[in-house]
């Protein structure tokens, strides 16, 4: 009974979190940030991009600090607790900024993404101390499952407040979803916070966790020369992954600039997206068995070429939903195939090394992106050319793919090849 309300306060951290990515981030306070409180909307562009970036960067330079420090220390509810209720508080904050403060209200949402990012650090550390070998894949799975279940419903309320929920006066119906945010994080937080426990047992380190946690980064790097598939996977994932995080990121944007979609039908969209996204992972799931992940991960890189491609040359909103079906039922695909493909090609004993550099390595791919993008703006205002620049990371990180050895870098992991 115990280890299912811990099961379950665990997986419903991911729902409550989730409506930070998903209405914060992907849908509606960006876009929000770029036609409101930014002098203009390409400004708001660029400037939303450098918050991405700059938020990376932090982030990636003190994951290797923050994963020693959940995997050596007894204090990883402490953590967890404490960049959470950053993210919280300065998400409740911006509720409280008026149209035209754009530069504190970029400032206070690069504390809040920094604090929710570091959280999940901790949040996935926490995996083995609610599972076991038999279940930590359903344990995970259900985490997974219900952050997409979380981001479909909070996305549904916030497209009723701002319908008509709540009065349009000083914007009130759009930024009471911030608030939506920050009460729906905390809420459903708690769980996790009053009843999972730290089970792994805590370990002794040589100096601090900032030498320790960058030795152990390096130390990784040295393994993944030795795995080179597993680390030529790394490299092209890291490129292939920024063109789908900035998609995912500019897509409200995008939609606004090129197509003057309203919010309301953007919302819409993205309702549709988390299903196609959650059905297109059921079925590749069967698809990545049967064939194989590299071959899945290329089938998802090449319709996620087309849909990108589609998204740049239409000139309908028609044209733009088409373009957004198909990358909404390729992201999860991706996503997940690169998880089960990195598995392949590292040893048991390795998992953890190699999954610390696949986050690190995913924080780094959320630079180039976004950097390209807002720069392309900056320099032209031009968001479909924007966006055609993205489609060469799919491209690019398709072609780095094609060297990686599925089979050989299973042997050498000491897999059975079937």
């Amino acid at each position: 009974m115990a280890r299912r309300r811990e099961v379950l306060s665990w997986a419903l951290y991911d729902f409550g979190s989730s409506a930070f990515n998903t209405l914060m981030i992907t849908f509606i306070f960006n876009r929000f940030f770029t036609e409101v409180m930014a002098p203009d909307y390409n400004t708001g562009t660029v400037m939303w991009a450098r918050a991405i970036n700059i938020s990376a960067v932090v982030v990636a330079l003190i994951s290797p600090i923050l994963g020693a420090a959940a995997d050596f220390s007894g204090r990883k509810k402490f953590f967890l607790v404490s960049f959470a209720t950053m993210s919280i508080v300065f998400t409740t904050l911006l509720f409280f900024v008026g149209p035209g403060a754009a530069g504190t209200a970029i400032i206070l949402f690069v504390l809040a993404n920094i604090g929710f990012e570091a959280a999940n650090v901790f949040y996935y550390s926490f995996l083995p101390d609610v599972s076991d070998d038999d279940n930590i894949g359903r344990v995970s799975g259900t985490g997974f499952f219900l952050g997409y279940i979380g981001g479909l419903i909070s996305l549904a309320i916030g497209l009723g407040m701002i319908r008509g929920w709540l009065p349009k006066d000083e914007y009130l119906n759009v930024r009471g979803t911030i608030l939506l945010v920050a009460s729906w994080y905390l809420v459903f937080a708690l769980p996790m916070f009053l009843f999972v426990k730290q089970k792994t047992v805590p370990q002794k380190i040589v100096g601090g966790y900032i030498s320790h946690g960058f030795n152990r980064l390096f130390e990784t790097i040295r393994h993944a020369r030795k795995y080179s598939e597993a680390g030529k996977l790394l490299i092209a994932r890291m490129i292939y992954n920024d063109g789908l995080g900035t998609v995912i990121a500019m897509a409200s944007i995008y939609a606004g600039a090129v197509f003057k979609m309203p919010l309301e039908e953007v919302l819409k969209m993205g309702i549709a997206l988390n299903v196609f996204a959650g059905l297109g992972s059921l079925i590749f799931g069967f698809v990545d068995d049967r064939i194989g992940g590299k071959k899945t991960i290329m089938i998802s890189l090449v319709f996620l070429t087309i849909g990108s491609s589609i998204g740049v040359i239409s000139t309908t909103v028609g044209g733009f939903w088409i373009a957004a079906a198909i990358i909404g039922f390729m992201m999860g695909p991706n996503q997940a195939a690169s998880r089960s493909l990195l598995s392949k090609l590292t040893p048991d004993d390795k998992q953890a090394e190699f999954f610390g550099l696949y986050s690190f390595s995913g924080k780094l791919s959320s630079l180039l992106g976004p950097l390209a993008y807002g720069t392309v703006v900056a320099q032209t205002g031009n968001h479909k050319l924007a966006m055609a620049s993205i489609v060469v990371f799919f491209i690019v990180g398709g072609f780095v793919l094609i060297f990686v050895r599925e089979e050989e870098g299973m042997r050498a992991a000491g897999r059975r090849v079937v």
